[in-house]
């Protein structure tokens, strides 16, 4: 091989390996690029995702919002805000007021146990009954059990007083009340699933699209500063014309308080539970 030629070979492999150089540096610059794109990409979703997160955490949840919401009061309520439920026969001359938590484990014992003799009292004229609702527990365990309850009694009320009374028996009966730390009430699928044990509410359209609207929401935080009001420090309570009686879980005991409060002679001291 003459020397011309291998200088000639050499050139061209010094120009094939300098484009394959020029070529890889080409091919690298585009990497780099593509990988800090990516990084700022990354960098601006995080970020957008942190701020979504925090815009979401300042929003205002479904209790705040019910705090300003148009008051809807359910039918079959009276007074300032609907927040007057008064269930019996209208010539009833006494009313026995009921101030119940709807997370309460003992209103729960009460209900299952009293609850019966109540319904006797009112269908047979004996008093009427004042229904409160109360909304402390959740407060004291946190979640919104006991004022999504309340709103969803405003629903079952707004269909008729007894769907109302048959649909507290049911939220309160062994098989559906929860313990009071676990906030089932809280959720509205529940709720319905509880009121399908109702007939006036089982496949009640109006009744399920007002649970799951919240539609009474902001009338069950109106209803439960009537409680705030009372004076009481727990639930189940009773009063009639003012004064306490003295809670009993057996129906004849129970009877008895309320004969003597009937009476006039309800001068018991109260003992409630929480």
């Amino acid at each position: 091989m003459s020397s011309r030629n291998s200088q000639a070979n050499k050139a061209a492999a010094r120009d094939r390996l300098r484009a394959e150089r020029e070529k890889q540096a080409k091919k690298d610059k585009v990497r780099r690029q593509v990988l800090v794109a990516g990084a700022v990409v990354a960098v601006l979703a995080l970020a957008g995702g942190i701020g979504y997160a925090v815009v979401q955490a300042n929003q205002p949840g479904e209790w705040d919002k019910a705090a300003d919401a148009t008051l809807v009061a359910p039918k079959n309520t009276t007074g300032d805000n609907g927040t007057t439920v008064v269930i019996g026969k209208a010539d009833a001359k006494k009313t026995l007021e009921l101030y119940e938590d709807a997370r309460c484990p003992i209103c729960s014992q009460f209900e299952q146990s009293v609850g019966p003799q109540i319904k006797k009292d009112l269908d047979a004229g004996k008093y009427k009954i004042q229904y409160v609702g109360a909304t402390f527990l959740d407060k004291g365990f946190g979640g919104s059990g006991s004022k999504n309850a309340l709103s969803a009694l405003g629903a079952a009320l707004n269909v008729s007083p007894e769907a109302f009374l048959e649909y507290k028996s049911a939220l309160y009966s062994k098989e559906n009340h929860p313990e009071e730390r676990d906030d089932k009430f809280g959720k509205d699928d529940y709720l319905l699933k509880v009121a399908d044990q109702v007939p006036a509410l089982k496949g009640n359209a109006d009744f399920k699209k007002a649970v799951e609207d919240g539609t009474y929401n902001r009338w069950a935080l109106e209803m439960s500063k009537l409680f705030e009001k009372s004076g009481l420090e727990g639930t189940p309570s009773l009063k009639m014309d003012g004064k306490k009686i003295e809670i009993k879980m057996a129906p004849e005991e129970f009877t008895a308080a309320v004969d003597k409060a009937i009476a006039g002679r309800s001068d018991i001291s109260g003992r409630t539970g929480r």
